[in-house]
């Protein structure tokens, strides 16, 4: 059985990584077009997604979906087969198919992270929560996508200065150390094995990762063929200040927008394997959910 209990966390005191790796959703509004951005979905208040596309020298371009802090908020879904739930009780909002009330929300959607208890050389995969329930045992040192009870988001390495003492934290998704730390690409990036095993053994893969930015707003960046140093590279280039690589291999990676709360689901990166709709219909790994309103 998985552990049950609130997550809410405090964070511990002096002798931990300083608040560089650590960056809060803050109340952000665009109402008109950044150079070098495309406007994916627009609400009356203001730009809510965004994209751009990387080039990069080997394999595929890197596309970068932009969700606008005090926009939009976010969901953490577990899917059919994985993480392991242990019976709990989850809401709507976490099942492995998006429900009619939040589809009528929803902006956007990407793939999670690693199979929870995947091996990766050197280290671990870390651990879930999900809606106040820890499902896999949160690891220090990992980083984590964490959403707050209205499904704030913030971004941090676990355990090194992050969460903040006295933050609300209602779900957690962990994946490796960081790809970017300090607005910095990790320096262990080159060592393609410390992000994953590839079907077939390439380097080439598909690739997923999320990211934040100093004002708040989440950053996903994918590629069908891509290296994790494009992933890395693709983020810092959109002002990642911390980021880390989600799920990997052709099977997983997925990400989908929609030009308005509710309108049809276009997939976002060029040859995705699966179809738009794959989340509504329900997927057996865990996603997130990109929904209109703070």
């Amino acid at each position: 059985m998985a552990t049950r209990h609130n997550v809410v966390t405090t964070a511990k005191g002096p002798g931990h990584r300083p608040p560089s790796t650590t960056t809060t959703s803050a109340p952000t509004t665009t109402t008109t077009e950044q150079p070098g951005w495309t406007i994916v979905s627009q609400l009356p208040s203001g730009i809510a997604v965004d994209s751009q596309s990387s080039p990069q020298t080997d394999g595929d371009p890197v596309t970068v979906l932009r969700f606008h802090a005090g926009i939009v908020h976010y969901a953490l879904h577990v899917g059919s087969k994985d993480p392991p739930t242990g019976g709990a009780a989850l809401p709507a909002d976490a099942q492995p198919a998006i429900g009619p009330a939040e589809q009528a929300q929803l902006l956007a959607a990407f793939n999670g992270g690693f199979l929870m208890g995947a091996g990766c050389d050197p280290c671990g995969v870390g651990g879930m929560a999900v809606a106040g329930q820890v499902l896999v045992p949160l690891q220090s040192g990992m980083t984590s996508l964490v959403l707050d009870p209205n499904g704030g988001a913030s971004m941090g390495v676990w355990g090194q200065g992050f969460p903040p003492a006295g933050a609300a934290v209602s779900s957690v998704r962990q994946c490796l150390p960081p790809l970017v730390s300090g607005g910095q690409v990790s320096p262990d990036v080159g060592n393609v094995r410390a992000w994953g095993a590839t079907l077939g053994g390439g380097n080439l893969t598909a690739r997923g990762a999320v990211g934040i930015d100093a004002r708040g707003n989440v950053l996903y960046a994918g590629g069908m063929r891509v290296l994790p140093s494009d992933l890395a590279k693709a983020l810092v280039s959109a002002s990642a200040v911390t980021a880390m690589e989600t799920d990997i291999n052709p099977e997983w990676v997925q990400a989908d927008t929609a030009p308005s709360p509710g309108a049809p689901l276009s997939a976002a990166l060029p040859n995705q394997n699966r179809p738009a709709n794959q989340y509504l219909s329900g997927w057996t790994r865990d996603y997130v959910t990109v929904l209109a309103g703070p």
